[in-house]
């Protein structure tokens, strides 16, 4: 009797030590994003290490990359979430019925501008990034020309062959520049700015950063980026100046959401909670100067204090229901001067 109580208690130690790391392996979430490369690791790190039990695997490309490979996967989606991501192209997904609703915990707490109206939104904003203008310094002085103050002075024909700008449909950065050239100066006299601005531009690239990466090292005078790139490369000691055009910025939210069908919902509910909680946006307030919960005071030294009252005011629904028509004008006109992939 003694030999089989033995036995069964090896059998059973045996049982469990097969079973245990299967137990406590932590849920491996898919998490499409768009979020700047040097972003990534401190948002990976920080939710880790709230929730020991999800492991976030990053799949990282631009917006329009992400929001062409979500759209081509609705079918079978290999995503969980998709967060880092433009809301106006979030929208889309939604229209096209690839998102999930859910409320996180706090969400009362999330400033109602930045968030889908719905009780069980279907997507939730996290930081606003608006358009700016990097300039150099540098190639600016030499040239002998005034810091460009208004949209409208990057169509003088000083600047030739010096600005470079993000593709739209490829960068959230880009479309944003886009939509709001369109609704600010109408459709008409925003396509005509555009011819203008284009006869300017020396290249189309497909990063929102990377005309700003350009102005710093001074391949090109002039890169039509958003704010917070432009102000981390200023701390860097980049000879750049941030400018914000007078006539209205630009703007979108990177924004997060749940990829409806996947079958690891418990875990992109935590996920959404932790991204809404204060802890996350303390981390968007170290890029971006407006977060989604108010409490959260964002200070950057480049960025002035009323960034906000600077936005232009966009009709988000109308860029997300518009989008596939505007990018097929944008490309006919000016794809050609587009970066190879």
């Amino acid at each position: 009797m003694r030999r089989s109580l033995s036995l069964l208690s090896f059998a059973l130690a045996l049982a469990l030590g097969l079973t245990a790391p299967a137990a406590w392996a932590a849920t491996s979430l898919t998490v499409y994003t768009s979020l700047e490369a040097d972003q990534l690791k401190a948002y990976k790190e920080a939710f880790e290490a709230a929730h020991p039990e999800v492991e976030i695997r990053w799949v990282r490309d631009s917006t329009g990359v992400i929001t062409a490979r979500l759209l081509a996967e609705k079918a079978a989606p290999n995503a969980d979430v998709v967060m880092g991501v433009a809301a106006t192209s979030l929208m889309l997904l939604d229209q096209e019925g690839l998102l999930d609703g859910y409320a996180p915990a706090g969400l009362d707490k999330v400033k109602p501008a930045l968030r889908d109206g719905r009780p069980q939104p279907h997507w939730i904003g996290m930081d606003v990034l608006s358009s700016a203008l990097c300039v150099n310094r540098t190639e600016r002085e030499k040239r002998g020309l005034a810091v460009p103050a208004r949209w409208s002075d990057l169509t003088d024909p000083a600047w030739k062959g010096q600005i470079t700008m993000p593709n739209p449909a490829s960068s959230g950065t880009g479309f944003l520049m886009v939509s709001a050239w369109l609704q600010m100066m109408g459709e008409e006299k925003g396509w005509a700015f555009m011819d203008a601005l284009d006869r300017n531009i020396a290249s189309y690239t497909h990063s929102g950063s990377k005309p700003c990466k350009q102005a710093a090292t001074g391949e090109f005078a002039i890169g039509l980026s958003f704010e917070y790139r432009a102000a981390k490369l200023i701390d860097q000691g980049a000879p750049i100046e941030l400018v914000l055009p007078a006539e209205g910025l630009g703007w979108d939210m990177e924004a997060v959401a749940i990829v409806k069908g996947t079958a690891k919902l418990d875990a992109a509910h935590t996920l959404l909670d932790w991204a809404a909680t204060p802890e996350a946006n303390a981390l968007y307030a170290r890029s971006f100067a407006i977060v989604a919960r108010p409490e959260v005071q964002p200070q950057h030294n480049h960025i002035p204090a009323d960034l906000e009252t600077r936005l232009t005011r966009q009709d988000f629904a109308w860029a997300a229901a518009n989008r596939d028509r505007i990018l097929t004008e944008w490309s006919r006109r000016y794809d050609a001067k587009s970066e190879a992939k």
